[in-house]
């Protein structure tokens, strides 16, 4: 039986008892299905995505499905501009898509979404294979290095971030699962990333050829750290991958889902609702939803929560700092 639909079943399994559907709020202005924007096969949001999407669709009783994408930046995109419901995104993009700042729409500021919940926090990593001698970044230089889609994280940082150390690096951008694969096949010479853990395409590398992952050294961190306010240095657990002997430094950047401030307010604290009170469901589909907790909701320091999801956490004592209150 195929992952997907393993996945599926276990949804199926956790949510079987949530009979009772949000019968009593008002649906007259919800929309007749619920499209929630991903990213590319092979990272965490993909199938993160789906567990929101099937959450949404068994608690609410309304139709709900994933949209792929090229990552944080379109997804602020199609919200932004109402093609998608509900996107997932990094507060990197957040921030910069607010402060009219966004490479992808450079010059409009993102005045119109809002966040519903955390999601969990991303760490950079990279992978290379072993017998390449690559076991750092600065290893990159004059190298070819998959960073994944141009909207991503990996593929918006990254960039950013060779440039800044000096490095002379061949950026090359597409899916990371099949950038993952060109890597096992000797056709890049790492794949540089962000994404939740594990992230599966490494886990794939892994099985099919002995691997190196890391993250950033404390030199790097130290040379970097002053233009990303908003990442945080974190550790890769040693557990998280197989060719880990130790935990590995990095940055991280917490995940927020959100969309568009026009959402009835109905919906919002629904969806809200559903996300935190099914959260063994949303756990079933990836081990990162661990931190998708009421207890997070001050990580986001970004962008405003719509008011639908701040009623649900004022409901269970959650305070909402004033900086991600809506002005209006």
């Amino acid at each position: 039986m195929k992952r997907r639909n393993l996945i599926g079943l276990s949804l199926v399994a956790v949510l079987a008892g949530t009979t009772a559907f949000a019968q009593d709020a008002d649906r007259s202005d919800w929309p007749g299905n619920i499209v929630v924007a991903t990213a590319s096969p092979g990272g965490t949001y993909a199938i993160y995505g789906q567990g929101v999407a099937s959450v949404i669709s068994s608690a609410l009783g309304v139709p709900a499905s994933t949209q792929q994408t090229q990552g944080p930046l379109q997804n602020l995109v199609l919200v932004n501009k109402q093609r998608v419901d509900v996107g997932l995104t990094t507060l990197g993009p957040a921030f910069e898509a607010i402060q009219g700042e966004m490479d992808m729409d450079l010059g409009t500021k993102y005045d119109g979404v809002r966040a519903l919940f955390p999601m969990y926090v991303t760490p950079f990593q990279a992978a290379a294979l072993a017998r390449s001698g690559i076991v750092k970044v600065s290893d990159f230089d004059g190298k070819t290095i998959g960073t994944g889609p141009k909207g991503g994280t990996g593929g918006t940082y990254w960039e950013r971030w060779f440039e800044a150390l000096g490095l002379n690096v061949n950026v090359q951008n597409g899916p990371i699962g099949d950038q993952t694969s060109q890597l096992a096949d000797g056709r890049l010479d790492a794949v540089a990333t962000a994404a939740g853990l594990p992230m599966s395409a490494f886990s794939e590398l892994e099985a099919l050829q002995p691997s190196v992952i890391f993250g950033l050294n404390d030199d790097e961190i130290a040379k970097l750290q002053e233009s990303v306010p908003y990442a945080q240095i974190m550790e890769i657990p040693a557990a998280t991958y197989s060719s880990l002997d130790e935990p590995v430094k990095t940055f991280g950047m917490w995940n927020i889902a959100f969309a568009s401030k026009d959402m009835p307010e109905s919906l919002a604290y629904e969806i809200t609702k559903a996300i935190f009170e099914n959260h063994d469901a949303l756990l079933a589909t990836h081990g990162s939803a661990k931190e998708t907790l009421l207890e997070n909701v001050a990580m986001n320091t970004v962008m405003p929560y719509h008011p639908g999801a701040i009623r649900y956490f004022e409901e269970n004592g959650i305070e909402v700092p004033d900086a991600v209150r809506p002005a209006e």
